[in-house]
Formats: structure tokens, sequence, C-alpha cells
């Protein structure tokens, strides 16, 4: 598994949308084929124009289907709420001692 930071821009309106969809049964089952949602963590911007999630990524190309649009389950509703997307793999930096 590798932990990875999603940045997603959603359209103006859409959070309450974006969020249904992803705490649906549909959503969860497809987030499950991606990542373990155990370890997921999210927030959104206070005027939830942006979203974002700490995933334990275990598919990466099911990631990408799922945020670029070639997911079937995913797609519809991603063409109506995301703007754009955003990933970044995360790596772990030593404190200073």
């Amino acid at each position: 598994m590798i932990d990875i930071l999603v940045v997603g821009y959603l359209k103006e309106g859409q959070f309450q949308k974006f969020m249904g969809f992803m705490q649906s049964e549909a959503g969860i089952a497809e987030r499950k084929k991606i990542a373990d949602l155990s370890k997921t963590i999210g927030t959104a911007s206070p005027d939830h124009s942006k979203v974002m999630f700490k995933i334990a990524v275990h598919d990466r190309e099911a990631l990408h289907a799922f945020l670029d649009g070639s997911n079937p389950v995913s797609k519809p509703i991603f063409d109506e709420v995301m703007e754009n997307y955003e990933i970044y793999e995360i790596t772990q930096a030593q404190a200073p001692k």
C-alpha cells in the first residue's frame, strides 16, 4: 500500500452531491477496490469548493480510473461535480532530533 493525497476541485454548489455519492453503497464499493477505507482521512475547504483525502491505496490504476472518468460507476457523478483533481504521493519525513 502507498499513502496518497487527493485534492479535488468541485464545481460550484456540488459538495453535497459529491459527498452523497462517496457515502453511497456504489461509491463505497468502488472506493474499496482502490484503498483501505479504514485508513482514509478526509476534509473539505470552508467554502466546500475543495475536498482532500489521504488514502492508503492498494490499486493505483483503479484510483486513476475512479478520478479520470474511465470508471463507469464514478464517471457520471464526477462529470457533474468535479472541476479538476491533483494526486500526490506521500512520503514520511523524519522529525529532527
